[in-house]
């Protein structure tokens, strides 16, 4: 089994200009099936340490237009993969995106717990640049610390992210 390495770079300007690019794809595709399109996760937050791969919800009316957001993402290359154990969230893998900065893609009711919980979280991080200088140091300790351990990096980041969650209420 080969294992990646977990990679936590400096925050980089040029991935606000990949999400822009991503999106524009998205919104050819999707049209006012999609009532916006969120940049989440943290390339959104400027100043945040990041693995390089940017988090993006498609966010729809509700699952009354799921199937066509589906049939619209498949036809530019994305696979459903169904909520993966995570209600209000659906997920989609892609091929042939090579043009395009690495991401992971969901699409989000607009009323969706998850989708709350992806833009506080966001929102929080950009209005408290001391915790975005937190966070970037536990992420960056944590690479350093488990560089071929994915779930240990992710423990070893989860009490930072649940302080952020208690503070703004989630």
């Amino acid at each position: 089994m080969v294992t990646k390495k977990v990679v936590v770079l400096p925050y980089d300007a040029q991935w606000k200009q990949d999400f822009l690019r991503i999106k524009e794809e998205l919104m050819d595709a999707l049209g006012q099936l999609a009532v916006r399109i969120e940049h989440v996760g943290s390339t959104s937050v400027q100043g945040l340490s990041a693995k390089p791969i940017l988090d993006i919800d498609v966010v729809i009316k509700d699952y009354s237009v799921l199937d066509r957001a589906i049939l619209a993402l498949e036809n530019i290359g994305y696979h459903h993969e169904g909520d993966l154990g995570i209600a209000g969230r659906e997920a989609f893998a892609y091929t042939g995106k090579d043009h395009l900065k690495k991401h992971h893609l969901y699409v989000c009711p607009q009323d969706s717990a998850e989708l709350h919980r992806h833009l506080a979280f966001r929102n929080y991080l950009r209005s408290h640049p001391e915790a975005v200088r937190e966070y970037s140091r536990i992420k960056e300790e944590g690479a350093r610390l488990y560089p071929f351990d994915i779930d240990r990096y992710i423990a070893y980041k989860s009490p930072c992210i649940e302080e952020i969650y208690a503070k703004i209420g989630l």
